[in-house]
């Protein structure tokens, strides 16, 4: 019976046979990256861009309509330790809701933006684009190839 180890160096060495190593190391990068997720908002530009780019390089991509499907809190704690970010970081601050409940405001907490940002899913900075235990926002839109 074959060791573990021996056996996931077979695979890698026929992975790399089969993908032309080193010359398709792009190819080799998105087989690693499996899947990729875009936390979209069609109606944003730099969303769309973002998008296309993340199309253009063919990669496994999960796209969330957050707006349609909101985040919940679990999630969004992740994405921001994904990002390294705190709150106040992804936050929209141009946004009505931002300023109606006062936001901006020194006093507001971690937890309190984040609750915001649950009830008003679109203060959220978009796209997040999160790849394994990686994340970035597409601002600008090149900002995706971090993670590729």
């Amino acid at each position: 019976m074959w060791d573990q180890c021996v056996y996931q160096q077979v695979l890698w060495a026929c992975l790399l046979v089969f993908l032309d190593w080193p010359y398709n190391e792009r190819k080799f990068a998105i087989l690693l990256n499996a899947m990729i997720t875009i936390y979209h908002n069609p109606r944003c530009s730099k969303s769309r861009q973002t998008l296309e780019i993340l199309q253009a390089e063919k990669v496994d991509l999960n796209i969330v309509l957050y707006l349609e499907t909101p985040i919940d809190k679990p999630t969004l704690t992740k994405l921001l330790a994904k990002l390294n970010m705190a709150p106040r970081e992804i936050i929209r601050r141009t946004e009505s809701e931002f300023k109606e409940n006062k936001l901006g405001a020194p006093e507001v907490t971690d937890e309190q933006l984040i609750n915001a940002m649950i009830q008003y899913p679109k203060l959220i900075e978009r796209p997040i684009v999160v790849s394994d235990n990686k994340a970035v926002i597409g601002r600008p839109p090149e900002n995706v190839r971090e993670i590729m």
